[in-house]
């Protein structure tokens, strides 16, 4: 199986990929930082780094699968619940649909937050996608469901060129806690008791220590999980693209390390990321989980 990665951040696709047996062929992002790090993870894929608004199709070689993840902060209630967001990032998924059009691939998953399907010009995308012979299968999934240590509920979007919607059996594996990943040797660590922390931090580490002993996470930008903290025996709220989860161990805490944002997204310890604690956290937060891609792939080699 032959795959192009558009929108390849990280390499969550591809990683995904490469755990079921696929080959990625090109992959292509906008950010030169991200592609140097896909480039060191996936060193036989060929890379564009450009903005696919620009690609010239006809370079692209032969493929059997597109694995798409356009930009989701046009698309996310992070940007809140109401607020309309016109710019760029929205209009990232009309690369697929000329992709699409060029190649006729014959199959095409896209992965985004939940809200994509919220998109004022989603209906036109869906019936451009339609117009070009395809069937769209859309799938509402939890990364957690697939034995990632994380609850990130993403849509995938099981795009083929046949009469009916594909519908995939995926598989339903026991969650994995964040215990698992957890490093309690990672630092840096503070003290808890800080004269610049926060009477709202300080109520819910007390809170969360009633509650779940002397191990346990805390939100620092949600308001899940935000009086109770969160138990380290089931899996870890959604990583984002900044600093979220706060590990709390006694009278000390720290933020979640990177190693362990790598192991709540799937992605093996040997996937190597910037050493910058900003840039890695960035990728991570955007990615896709390979588990959960590769049991899609996996899924679609078996349907074809």
């Amino acid at each position: 199986m032959r795959c192009i990665d558009l929108f390849a951040g990280a390499g969550g696709f591809t990683e995904g990929a490469r755990l079921a047996g696929a080959r990625v062929v090109w992959a292509a992002n906008h950010w030169p930082l991200a592609v140097q790090y896909h480039q060191t993870n996936h060193p036989d894929t060929w890379h564009e780094c450009q903005d696919l608004q620009q690609a010239d199709w006809r370079a692209v070689p032969a493929h059997d699968v597109v694995l798409a993840s356009p930009a989701c902060q046009g698309h996310s209630r992070a940007r809140g619940r109401e607020r309309p967001h016109h710019d760029a990032l929205r209009s990232t998924a009309w690369a697929v649909v000329a992709c699409a059009e060029y190649h006729r691939s014959p199959v095409i998953l896209v992965e985004n937050v939940p809200d994509f399907e919220k998109w004022v010009l989603y209906p036109a995308w869906r019936d451009a996608l339609r117009r070009l012979g395809y069937a769209v299968s859309p799938h509402l999934v939890d990364a957690a469901d697939h034995g990632v240590p994380q609850n990130r509920q993403r849509l995938f979007l099981v795009c083929t060129r046949s009469r009916r919607p594909l519908r995939l059996s995926l598989p339903r594996r026991t969650h994995r806690p964040i215990a698992d990943v957890i490093q309690w040797d990672a630092h840096p660590w503070s003290p808890i008791l800080t004269p610049r922390r926060s009477e709202k931090t300080l109520r819910q580490i007390a809170v969360g220590r009633a509650a779940h002993g002397d191990r346990f996470l805390i939100p620092y930008y949600s308001s899940g999980s935000g009086l109770t903290g969160r138990s380290i025996h089931r899996p870890v709220g959604t990583i984002t693209t900044r600093d979220r989860w706060a590990v709390i161990e006694g009278d000390r805490m720290r933020m979640l390390a990177v190693p362990e944002a790598r192991g709540a997204m799937s992605f093996p310890p040997s996937y190597v990321l910037p050493s910058v604690h900003r840039d890695a956290m960035h990728l991570l937060g955007n990615a896709v989980c390979p588990v959960v891609a590769a049991d899609f792939l996996n899924e679609l080699r078996l349907a074809a």
